[in-house]
């Protein structure tokens, strides 16, 4: 019974001491890595991106389904990971936001209260889910309200992260660049 004991015993140890010696790998997340609002404008202050946000609320339905489509699809998680910091805000976030020397606070007004940043994101005009696109410098680009399945999305956060809004339509671009893109993908 004692030898049986000090076998487990010695084969328990040895086991602790080799795996505690195997290298570990960084685990990489999967999906589109999301920062909060802060953290992506501190990140455009030391290393200027685009930012792109997803403006949501919890009881949006769209808003799931882009969660659960849009924002799962590879190309999408591939292409926003790489081209922008990538925002998940909730406009009804009651905490003040503070970018800056600009502060965002909660106003309880109507059935549903909102964060002033949503409305200053969407124009005074909320809408769930919108897609906000900010610049490199923090400064808007686009918002754009509505649900988008992947190959929709794609086509806009290509679109903008590759600065092809600068120079042509995005109808232009979806029948001629993007097809030459990323049809042969």
């Amino acid at each position: 019974m004692n030898r049986t004991r000090l076998c487990f015993s010695i084969v328990m140890l040895s086991l602790a001491v080799l795996t505690s010696f195997r290298a570990e790998k960084p685990v990489e997340k999967e999906g589109i890595q999301w920062l909060t609002i802060e953290e992506a404008y501190a990140k455009v202050q030391q290393q200027p991106k685009k930012v792109m946000i997803d403006l949501y609320t919890d009881w949006c339905g769209w808003c799931k389904v882009m969660d659960r489509e849009t924002f799962k699809n590879k190309a999408v998680i591939d292409y926003v990971n790489k081209n922008y910091y990538a925002v998940k805000l909730d406009a009804e976030q009651k905490e003040k936001i503070t970018l800056g020397k600009q502060q965002f606070e909660y106003l309880s007004e109507g059935g549903r209260g909102i964060n002033q940043i949503a409305l200053a994101l969407t124009n005074n005009q909320p809408s769930f889910p919108t897609t906000i696109f900010l610049d490199d410098q923090f400064q808007m680009i686009q918002p754009l309200a509505g649900y988008l399945k992947p190959k929709e999305f794609h086509q806009v956060i290509t679109f903008i992260g590759g600065d092809f809004h600068k120079k042509e339509a995005f109808e232009t671009y979806k029948s001629t660049t993007y097809a030459k893109l990323f049809q042969a993908k």
